[in-house]
């Protein structure tokens, strides 16, 4: 019998021993009070406290943490009553003041967070809400981390989830956005008739310009080729002339060596001349040596037709 007190005593002292060791894990805090007072706080690590005076009074977490509020009624300056429901990101700086400084503290954040929100969107009209969440942010921010600071806790940011106007100024928002839409609709096609009506002009004075530049070509091609044909033509009757003659000077020249006098050779001068001229020349130079055959050529024909009349 009295064996089994001494065993049950010294699994009661075993027992007490151990419940006197604790292990502080990381970025975790433990409050120790020793009857009922504030003792210290235990930071990560191996501690042992006094058997049955020191106590645990609250484990405090010192990661940053994050608190989602369900949508609170505000009003805005215009009268006009939405819902908001907002993030706060919070972090436990000091465990002591976390411990004793507010009852519950998270209860706490968000109270405190619902009547700074009102404060802060009871200042601002309804578009000015809508399109300022950063200013809204920040001065909850400011706010709620100098009211929260004797509690040991620092807020490091806030974050307006969602802000849900009335119904009926939603469906106005969508009818005004729906008419925006179809404003910059109408402004756009504008512009793209405009524009489609530009590249219209722009291509028709490019083509009457490519054309007055195809007929301008054309007619100094035709113009080239009317004073190509000229030239052409010229050369030809020039080359024919000059065979004519050429012709003409082998007859003669031929006359002489066959033994014909001067007055033979100055008629086939004359011939010459007349062909060369073909009807077409209005002036003709004789030679001054043949002027003279000219004439007593004429002399005898006048006499022959006075002969034919008697």
């Amino acid at each position: 019998m009295g064996g089994w007190v001494v065993v049950a005593i010294l699994i009661i002292v075993v027992a007490v021993l151990a419940s006197c060791v604790k292990i502080v894990p990381q970025a975790h805090a433990y409050v120790v009070e020793r009857l009922g007072a504030y003792q210290g706080t235990w930071s990560v690590g191996l501690h042992f406290k006094t058997p049955f005076l020191d106590k645990v009074a609250k484990k405090v977490n010192l990661k940053e943490q994050v608190v989602d509020f369900a949508p609170q009624p505000v009003i805005t300056k215009d009268n006009v009553t939405m819902r908001i429901d907002t993030v706060v990101f919070f972090q436990i700086t000091d465990p002591k003041l976390f411990a004793y400084g507010v009852e519950n503290p998270i209860m706490a954040i968000e109270n405190l967070t619902a009547t700074t929100l009102r404060n802060i969107i009871g200042e601002m009209e309804l578009d000015q809400t809508l399109t300022s969440r950063e200013v809204i942010n920040t001065k909850m921010r400011a706010s709620l981390d100098i009211a929260t600071d004797p509690w040991g806790i620092k807020v490091n940011r806030v974050e307006l989830k969602n802000i849900i106007p009335p119904a009926a100024i939603q469906d106005a928002m969508e009818k005004q956005m729906k008419a925006e839409r179809e404003r910059r609709e109408a402004i756009l096609r504008a512009e793209g008739e405009k524009k489609s009506t530009v590249l219209v002009a722009e291509g028709k004075k490019e083509s009457a310009i490519l054309e007055a530049e195809a007929e301008k070509q054309s007619a100094i091609l035709r113009a080239e080729a009317q004073k190509e044909k000229m030239i052409r033509e010229a050369e030809g009757e020039a080359e024919a002339i000059l065979k004519v003659q050429q012709a003409t000077a082998d007859g003669i020249r031929m006359i002489r060596e066959a033994g014909a006098d001067q007055s033979v050779l100055t008629i086939k001068s004359l011939e010459a001349f007349e062909k060369a001229a073909d009807g077409k020349a209005t002036k003709i130079i004789i030679p001054s040596e043949i002027q003279g055959v000219a004439g007593l050529a004429a002399s005898l024909k006048e006499i022959v037709a006075n002969d034919a009349k008697r």
